[in-house]
């Protein structure tokens, strides 16, 4: 019988010296072992067999030790303070004065500060989520066709029930969360308050407009006896404190699964003023955000009763904000990395 104690010694040295650690754990001496298994008596079989699976894994964990000490060898050490021209020579002190904050992050601190003004709190998304706070949640049975209306972006991960994780195409999936995590505000004669400005992803077809990544601001609000005309009013006061004047708007009605009656809220184009250009799609106007009245569906989703509560929810692109704030001509321009246009924004 094959002495495991020694072989355990001799394969441990090996992979010491070894380059390709894995190739030990296909090695002869396994296959033999395993095979030498149905040659033992009956009541000697299963004692052995134990051995040789510990046998196995003590010398998996070794490999992978070996592997990570590999890894660090073959790795130069990362000197994060050096020049992006590996052939310059290392400044005698490099300027503390670079580097900006991003437009983007600047103006969702500003549209942070102006819902916390008007009594909201502001809360982060995530970037992965699962299904059913993207569309369950939201009044979006599972194989409506309305899911395909949002071009997500799934990945190869699953949650629990099996369902692919996704990239969330709207901030909406933070919805459900904010109002059961205020809930009690309710039970306080407290409106649900809440903001949630964050990043977010669709398979767009790119142009002036539309870019696959950008920022949107979730609006959420309830209470009792809310009505369209709160959410109008609420949404004109941010949009002429956002840009410091009397604003046109249109709403125009529209559908969306989690809201009921559900709008389209759109501004003057200020590119051509109404004349009509490649920014507006030659309309005039610009479409902005949509919004509605809290579908009762998902408050019950939220344990929020309809018949004493009511809300509105809005979801607004952040970026298209900043464009229309600064003229910007095309929306790829936030994400493009391009220094010329960046620095317009760090004086």
């Amino acid at each position: 019988m094959i002495d495991i104690a020694s072989l355990k010694v001799e394969l441990e040295s090996r992979i010491a010296a070894s380059d390709t650690p894995a190739d030990i754990l296909k090695s002869k001496e396994f296959r033999e072992l395993y095979a030498s298994i149905p040659t033992l008596a009956v009541d000697e079989r299963k004692e052995f067999g134990q051995k040789v699976n510990e046998l196995k894994e003590t010398i998996a964990r070794a490999v992978a030790k070996r592997q990570e000490q590999l890894s660090a060898k073959e790795l130069p050490a990362i000197d994060i303070t050096a020049p992006f021209d590996v052939n310059a020579a290392m400044p005698a002190l490099l300027p503390s004065d670079q580097g900006t904050i991003h437009p983007l992050m600047n103006e969702i601190e500003t549209i942070s500060d102006i819902f916390n003004r008007m009594g909201f709190v502001t809360e982060e998304s995530r970037e992965i989520d699962d299904q059913y706070h993207m569309f369950e949640s939201l009044n979006f049975p599972k194989g409506h066709p309305a899911r395909d209306d949002w071009d997500t972006f799934m990945t190869v991960e699953t949650d629990a029930s099996g369902d692919p994780l996704i990239a969330p195409a709207h901030t909406s999936t933070m919805q459900n969360r904010v109002m059961r995590k205020y809930h009690d505000n309710l039970e306080n004669n407290q409106p649900i308050a809440v903001i949630v400005p964050d990043r977010t992803f669709r398979n767009e077809d790119l142009d002036a407009r539309h870019e696959h990544t950008f920022y949107q601001v979730e609006g959420v609000y309830v209470a009792k006896g809310v009505h369209a005309g709160m959410l109008i009013a609420t949404l004109q006061a941010f949009l002429e404190e956002y840009y410091g004047r009397q604003l046109e708007v249109r709403v125009n009605p529209f559908y969306f699964p989690f809201t009921e009656p559900s709008f389209e809220f759109a501004l003057s184009c200020p590119f051509c003023d109404k004349q009509g250009c490649n920014i507006c799609s030659q309309s005039g106007w610009i479409e902005l955000l949509g919004c509605g009245m809290i579908h009762p569906n998902v408050l019950k989703e939220a344990d929020i009763d309809p018949t004493i509560y009511t809300g509105f929810a809005f979801g607004c692109g952040i970026d298209r904000l900043v464009m229309m704030k600064y003229q910007i001509e095309d929306i790829r321009h936030l994400e493009s990395g391009k220094l010329d246009f960046l620095r317009q924004f760090s004086a």
